[in-house]
């Protein structure tokens, strides 16, 4: 490809020295002092032919006209051919590439041009694009480290790139999780009868109506209970040479309290050596009724669930987890949340338990946090969004987010190494947080990195392995 053009280029060359030289040679006209001086110069230092021993490569017309031959020959008016020897033409070799000097010293041998534009095309010799735009030289060792991109200074101004150094710090990760309020399995009881009975009476209290321990909810009627109490009352009554000894007294208590039978009720029997005909049955505990199914002059089964109570003063928010931060909750963790009811407040617990099952259908792992709810303003099924906090107590070599560039299968900075030069440098990332990303292998502490403009010097590299491939393609 380049000997064709060369050839081209130099019979074109000849072809309008010739016309040149035709329209001289019929000019009437002299020659200007100059060229007259320099044609004079020429042919005083042209060798005589012949003592030319250079070999002869083609003949051209003695008049100048465009007209050659390979062989001797004459004109129509019998002049000779001359010779053109090879010393005489001009050479068909590519002429070494300039050297250009800059300031320091020389910048070396230019290796090829490329397009002013940044499109991957280079030229062995100067040119102009479709524009008028000069391609421009790439020197021999302005770009010899293949791993690296040299921008100008100019460039970087017009960028805005902007750099830090890698330091060691200790690195706080937050995990975000949606989560619900949930009341404490262990701070739930059922009122139920483990006799058969009928209620007399309910108080009155309500679902949502809190109660406490020992407060009245029902007045119920027993039979099993009621000879149960006859039976501790005789043996209470008995006398002493009656044969009935404190074992027959301890098994008629002890039949009264697996029927579960209330305290102040046996109380009230030893006290008054009496049998109440109905009993007032008391609340469990302290808390919130949230169901009640007894009502006036209903028969109860044993088992029966008559009142649900469930104690708030302290509730379970229970989150969901990503399966990727499973590994940075640990239990005894702080956790804050926020409820969507009281966005303006933020209530703080501790992570009690990591739940042992994943959740297939959503891939996430769920935690347990304990809250105190002294004015319940927690409720049941409330939404909630909890932050956790997690992090190492060791300090880890950490850059900002923003200088990765990650490509999905492999994630890489740009190292700035001065002077306008800049090296990809792949590397494995850690942990992340406040606005940091911890950078496990690939770079070191004071290691100093590109953190904007980042994918503009990157699409240079790109460029320049482009060009560079380009270049080594174009090689003979």
């Amino acid at each position: 490809m380049r000997r064709p053009l060369s050839a081209f280029l130099i019979v074109s060359a000849v072809l309008a020295a010739g016309t040149a030289g035709l329209v001289l040679g019929r000019s009437s006209n002299p020659l200007p002092g100059r060229l007259d001086s320099a044609l004079a110069t020429a042919a005083k230092q042209r060798p005589d032919r012949s003592e030319a021993t250079e070999p002869v490569i083609y003949y051209r017309d003695p008049d100048g006209l465009p007209a050659y031959s390979l062989t001797a020959k004459k004109t129509s008016t019998g002049k000779d051919y001359l010779a053109v020897r090879s010393s005489e033409d001009v050479s068909f070799e590519e002429k070494p590439p300039e050297v250009a000097a800059a300031k320091g010293g020389e910048r070396g041998r230019i290796r090829y041009y490329r397009n002013p534009m940044g499109l991957p095309d280079v030229s062995p010799i100067p040119k102009k694009d479709s524009m008028g735009m000069d391609y421009l030289p790439v020197y021999e060792g302005e770009q010899d480290d293949d791993s690296s991109v040299k921008v100008s200074a100019g460039k970087l101004q017009k960028m805005g790139v902007q750099t830090e150094v890698a330091e060691r710090r200790r690195l706080n990760t937050v995990v975000r999780a949606p989560g619900t309020v949930q009341e404490d399995e262990r701070r739930k009881a059922v009122v139920s009868l483990r006799f058969e009975g009928f209620i007399d009476s309910v108080e009155n209290v309500t679902t949502g109506s809190h109660v406490h321990k020992g407060q009245r909810l029902m007045r119920i009627y027993g039979p099993s209970l009621s000879s149960a109490a006859a039976e501790y009352l005789s043996a209470l009554n008995a006398r002493p040479d009656a044969g009935i000894g404190n074992q027959a007294l301890k098994g008629a208590r002890r039949r009264l309290e697996n029927l579960d039978a209330p305290e102040k009720f046996i109380a009230d029997i030893e006290r008054t050596r009496e049998i109440p005909a109905y009993v007032s049955w008391p609340a469990p505990q302290d808390g919130e009724i949230v169901e009640r199914l007894a009502v006036n002059g209903m028969r109860a089964a044993p088992g029966d669930v008559l009142f649900r109570i469930a104690d708030h003063a302290v509730v379970w928010v229970l989150a969901d987890i990503s399966e990727r931060d499973l590994s940075m909750v640990e239990v005894g963790q702080k956790a804050s949340v926020r409820l969507r009811a009281y966005p303006d407040r933020i209530f703080t617990g501790n992570v009690t338990l990591i739940y042992p099952h994943l959740m297939a259908e959503t891939r996430t792992g769920r935690i347990r946090i304990e809250l105190a709810n002294p004015d319940e303003l927690l409720r049941p099924d409330m939404y909630a969004d909890v932050e956790l906090t997690t992090g190492v107590e060791a300090p880890v070599v950490a850059v900002s987010s923003s200088a990765v560039i990650d490509s999905g299968d492999r994630q890489i900075v740009l190292l700035d190494k001065g002077e306008g030069r800049f090296e990809p440098r792949a590397v494995k990332l850690g942990r992340r947080g406040d606005g940091r990303v911890e950078i496990r292998e690939g770079l070191a502490e004071n290691d100093k990195v590109v953190t904007s403009a980042n994918f503009l010097i990157d699409a240079e590299s790109n460029l320049k392995a482009a060009l560079k491939g380009f270049s080594d393609g174009a090689q003979p």
